[in-house]
This record gives structure tokens, sequence and C-alpha cells, in this order.
């Protein structure tokens, strides 16, 4: 993965509305046997190239909750980061992603509840100029006062 971002935590104290952490990754053919595997989602479209190109696509595609994953990478490693609860996740997908496809995910600080340790964040993932996943993420942000 690249991303000039660390690893880490920010803790809710620290966040601020604007915030941003992203990633960039290769999806690749392997990515996408072992999220198949893991996940037990074998559908052809994804792992058989010929059924795949009969198929509206064209040509294989990586499951979109594979591309939905590079998101929670984002969230779980630097934003806010380790110690973060997901409490709830909307996705609309946009376009497919293919073997080889580098993909950008992103993720904004939009709302934070203090109160509640809760954080709304924008996410989405894109390929090049493309949007190929949007939506919004609800969190519980680690703390320093309670963790």
């Amino acid at each position: 993965m690249l991303d000039n971002f660390p690893r880490g935590t920010i803790c809710i104290e620290d966040l601020e509305i604007g915030m941003v952490r992203s990633l960039r990754k290769e999806v690749t053919d392997r990515d996408i046997e072992l999220f198949a595997e893991v996940s037990t989602d074998r559908n052809p479209v994804h792992l058989d190239e010929a059924y795949a190109q009969e198929t509206i696509f064209g040509g294989r595609i990586a499951h979109g909750m594979l591309t939905a994953g590079l998101i929670s990478a984002v969230i779980g490693e630097q934003l806010p980061g380790h110690g973060t609860v997901y409490l709830g996740q909307t996705l609309k997908f946009m376009a497919p992603v293919r073997p080889g496809d580098m993909v950008y995910a992103e993720v904004k600080v939009v709302a934070i509840d203090h109160a509640k340790r809760r954080v709304t964040l924008e996410t989405h993932c894109a390929v090049g100029d493309t949007v190929v996943l949007k939506g919004e993420a609800v969190v519980l942000a680690p703390s320093r006062k309670f963790d």
C-alpha cells in the first residue's frame, strides 16, 4: 500500500473537521482470489475471465467489498486509527474495479460528537478520475480519557 500517513491512533480529542487520510493500492489477481476464498464469494464475474467477458462488465472485476475494505484500512490504521470501532457504513458502488487498477481510498472527518465519541466520515474510492465507491461511515473513536 502506498500512503504518506503514519499508522497509529488519532484520539477524538485531537480530531478536527476536514482531516483527511488516504491510501493507494493496486488490486491484484491474488487479492481477488484471496478475498473469494475468505468471503466464500466465488461469483465467476470475479474469477472466470471467459464468463465475465459475457457480462455487462466485459471482463473480470474485483469484489465491491474488497474495494470497500480499503476504506476500512484507512479508518482502522490512520483516521482515527487503532482502537476505532465501526458503527456503520453506507456504500454506493459507482463503477467497477478491475485487476491491475490502482485504487485511491480516502476518508474525511465531516462531524464529531465528542460527548458520544462518534465521528462521521465521508468515504470514497477512485481509480484515476473515476469515483468507484462513495459513502459515509460512523465510528466510535478512541479517547485518551477512556482507552
